[in-house]
């Protein structure tokens, strides 16, 4: 066995954990490796802040299911990933970060560029390494992998010295990974599959109650026959849109904060929570005291730390959904020939609020461009296959209430962080993964500024993702909350952002195609326009109108009995009438 440096053996371990791309940035201490990547198979992508090899990792993870790799260096190279990895972590994304540190005998001296970054983000990678010794190599990585990808998906970071990058080893990848104390439970208690079965079968007014866990586990087919087939009504969280057909007769819409009046009051009138990939989210209970007050809870997941974390589970099912619903639909089926509930008044009365209570938005008075309007614009036009990603705040709200999702992995968002700056190098993650799809970012004149550099990279390395900038010269959800709960007192979240910068000229600097709409008949040409161009990337500046909010909504830290649909903050519903 022929010796190689550490670098070598990093750049080989790589490859033999079928990595076809990375993204990230040069420095000091990860240098070595630089060189053997030089010669790799792998493509890698040269970003332009490190933030954007974190979130492209994630973008591609999530189009793909593949491990997103991402690379940096020591020191503030290292410390740039943090909020891409707490992200990823949140979202149960699966990602492997590669950054280098200083020497071995340096580390703990404050050295040039030294950071505890094990130590920093210990608390929101699923597990990380520090290597000192370059014959661990090849074990780390291949340990990596498997962590990041098996049982609750996660991140992983993998630190090694500069020495130990430099120095001589063989290289010897693993054949298989065991780490004792790291068994994922994957398949279901039979035990468990028919208490719910029963549970199912005895109940009058269920909700599945669907969370990115789907998505994860790519049930989604699975979920639907269990829908079909016991004819349940269906809500999908903010992270498991396209998890279930918008389009589905039985599907409600989203829960949670800005969810459908019929999703929320669904869970809050039920009597049994199908619980599936979902962990109780705030922002999807609301006050949690209030949550679902009549209902019992099957709570099926692969993670069992969060069986009971925020609600107690009737039936806890834990394991890999895909065979957790395998094993569930004939038991259900079974059990429903023996024992059939009439749903019928049920359905008609979640159904009911369905139609009484639409999405909808009121045009702007003043003739401006309807934000809505335009993002649900994007999605006609771009039709069920593209890929939508999002920054954080008003304009994530709408892309979730107003694109049609039909199918899995088309919906990507930063939805347990809410970490801004999310949708350009997400896209651009995305689009390397699914090169022959569409991708759209949608994104607001906020989020924007704060990550728009890596359309340099997309520019540089054909990578044509296409840009809505959803621009109301303003904070938007933080505007919206000034408006309701601070008397219109608008501290710090005017952006001016269609005075300065010029996003049009911006994108034309970048090496982008920049359109820009200013009046809502102009909207259909200008999409068109953009999804005709597919060798650039293409930014559109959506002027729109700066005051409209996101209906409906549930006050934060308010019951979700208390939902309402307009700007008086009227609940939808009366004490009696839930």
């Amino acid at each position: 066995m022929s010796k190689v440096t550490g670098a070598q053996s990093l750049v080989n371990s790589l490859e033999a954990a079928g990595v076809d791309v990375m993204f990230g940035i040069p420095g000091g201490a990860i240098l070595p490796a630089y060189d053997p990547i030089y010669d790799s198979s792998i493509r890698h992508i040269l970003v332009r802040h490190e933030q954007g090899a974190g979130h492209a990792a994630t973008g591609y993870a999530q189009a793909t299911g593949r491990v997103g790799v991402c690379i940096a260096t020591s020191g503030p190279g290292a410390t740039n990933l943090v909020t891409p990895l707490a992200d990823a972590q949140m979202d149960s994304v699966p990602v492997v970060a590669i950054t280098g540190q200083v020497p071995g005998p340096a580390i703990g001296t404050d050295a040039f560029q030294e950071a505890d970054i094990r130590g920093i983000t210990m608390p929101f990678t699923k597990h990380n390494y520090l290597i000192t010794d370059p014959d661990d190599i090849p074990r780390a990585i291949a340990e990596a992998f498997h962590i990041a990808s098996t049982g609750r998906p996660g991140t992983v970071l993998v630190d090694i010295a500069k020495d130990a990058l430099q120095k001589m080893t063989t290289f010897d990848y693993p054949k298989q990974v065991s780490l004792a104390g790291y068994n994922p439970v994957v398949e279901p208690k039979s035990q468990d599959i028919n208490d719910a079965a029963a549970l199912i079968a005895q109940s009058k007014k269920p909700v599945l109650y669907v969370g990115g866990g789907i998505i994860k586990a790519n049930a989604a087919k699975e979920l639907l026959i269990l829908a079909e087939s016991s004819g349940v009504p269906v809500v999908t969280t903010l992270m498991a849109r396209g998890a279930f057909p918008d389009s589905h007769p039985q599907h409600l819409g989203m829960p949670g904060m800005h969810g459908t009046v019929a999703a929320v009051t669904a869970l809050q009138k039920a009597d049994l929570l199908i619980t599936l990939g979902a962990r109780f989210d705030d922002r999807v209970t609301g006050k949690l005291s209030t949550f679902a007050p009549n209902a019992k809870v099957i709570h099926a997941d692969i993670d069992p730390a969060e069986i009971g974390k925020n609600r107690h589970a009737d039936v806890a099912i834990i394991g890999d959904l895909k065979n957790i619903l395998i094993k569930l639909n004939p038991a259900v089926k079974a059990a429903l020939s023996k024992n059939q509930p009439d749903l019928t008044p049920w359905q008609n009365e979640v159904y009911g609020w369905r139609s009484k209570y639409p999405l909808g938005y009121d045009k702007p008075s003043d003739g401006s461009v309807s934000p809505q309007y335009v993002i649900e614009r994007i999605g006609k036009i771009s039709g069920p296959d593209t890929i939508f990603t999002s920054g954080v705040g008003q304009h994530q709200m709408w892309a979730s209430q107003f694109i049609g999702y039909e199918k899995p992995r088309t919906w990507l968002n930063s939805g347990g962080l809410g970490t801004m700056g999310y949708a350009v190098p997400a896209a651009m993650g995305a689009k390397v993964g699914a090169p022959d799809t569409t991708v759209w970012a949608i994104d607001g004149d906020g989020c924007f500024q704060m990550t728009n550099q890596e359309l340099v990279t997309c520019a540089l390395n054909n990578i044509p993702i296409k840009v809505a900038i959803i621009n109301n010269e303003s904070l938007g959800m933080v505007r919206q909350w000034q408006t309701l709960f601070y008397n219109g007192r608008y501290s710090n979240t005017s952006l001016e952002s269609k005075r300065v910068p010029d996003f049009k000229m911006l994108a034309e600097a970048m090496g982008c195609v920049g359109l820009r709409c200013d009046r809502p008949e102009d909207v259909d040409k200008v999409i068109e326009q953009a999804m005709a161009i597919n060798d650039q990337p293409v930014v559109v500046d959506f002027s729109v109108y700066r005051d409209a909010m996101v209906w409906p909504m549930v006050a934060a830290g308010s019951s979700n009995d208390d939902i309402t649909t307009v700007r008086s903050m009227a609940p939808v519903w009366d004490s009696q009438e839930l």
